[in-house]
């Protein structure tokens, strides 16, 4: 439980200060109008799949561009940042106690979150790419906080699939995460970490991925540094061109 509280507060970080920066009257305003009926367009009625009415502009990536979008989530800036929070709050609860404290320990702990996500990146996309998905993060069409909230909580475990674009609950998205996490157990985590715990720190990897998700919509805009250097806001921008007249 104190694990849980302790990895779960990089995930309450990036909500307060995204939600901070993004408050303004009209969206405190239009959130609780809009979280109902964003929360019913975003569901289906047909199992398994997730209704892009949120989202009507859509052209499927190029190979380029998805290889692109890889490097820019598995080395890219909220990556790095994600890696660091992660490693501090390790370090303070002292996890795994082999490695011990000091400047080296967090180096090794920093190291090692950074290596699960980019081991749980490669896994998602390799799978994405045998599933034929589209594991692109495509910002929210919808307005208000709680909208958006939704939205970016609902992009981590689903993808895009046909020519249409259509929301889909991904297996690679599900899967990823273990496949990191048990990555750490089995590579450089002490011999007494097992599957079980493998499957635990998933879990957490799950929620950090939430979190990135999070800051992606809110931070992560065409116009932002981070936008500009993350090329599914590239490939938005292109959709939405090709679709005027």
């Amino acid at each position: 439980m104190k694990r849980f509280r302790v990895v779960s507060l990089p995930i309450a970080i990036f909500i307060v200060i995204t939600g901070l920066a993004a408050l303004s009257p009209e969206a405190i305003a239009q959130s609780a109008t809009d979280a109902k009926s964003s929360f019913s367009d975003a569901v289906s009625p047909t199992p398994g799949t997730i209704s892009s009415q949120l989202e009507p502009t859509y052209t499927r990536p190029t190979e380029k561009t998805k290889l692109r979008n890889y490097f820019f989530d598995g080395f890219g800036p909220y990556a790095i940042i994600s890696a660091g929070i992660v490693g501090g709050i390790d370090q303070a609860d002292k996890t795994p106690p082999e490695w011990g404290q000091g400047v080296g320990a967090f180096g090794e702990r920093v190291g090692s979150d950074f290596g699960v996500a980019l081991a749980t990146t490669t896994t998602r996309y390799a799978l994405a790419e045998a599933f034929r998905e589209d594991t692109l993060y495509y910002h929210c069409d919808c307005k208000g906080i709680f909208p958006r909230l939704g939205h970016a909580a609902i992009s981590t475990v689903t993808a895009r699939r046909g020519e249409n674009g259509h929301r889909w609950l991904s297996f690679p998205a599900l899967i990823a995460p273990y496949a990191g996490s048990m990555t750490a157990v089995y590579g450089w985590y002490p011999n007494r970490y097992s599957a079980k715990d493998g499957l635990r720190m998933g879990n957490y990897t799950l929620l950090e991925f939430v979190g990135m998700n999070i800051a992606r919509e809110f931070i992560g805009g065409p116009h932002s540094l981070f936008g500009r250097m993350d090329h599914s806001t590239g490939t938005e921008t292109d959709a939405i061109a090709q679709s005027r007249p």
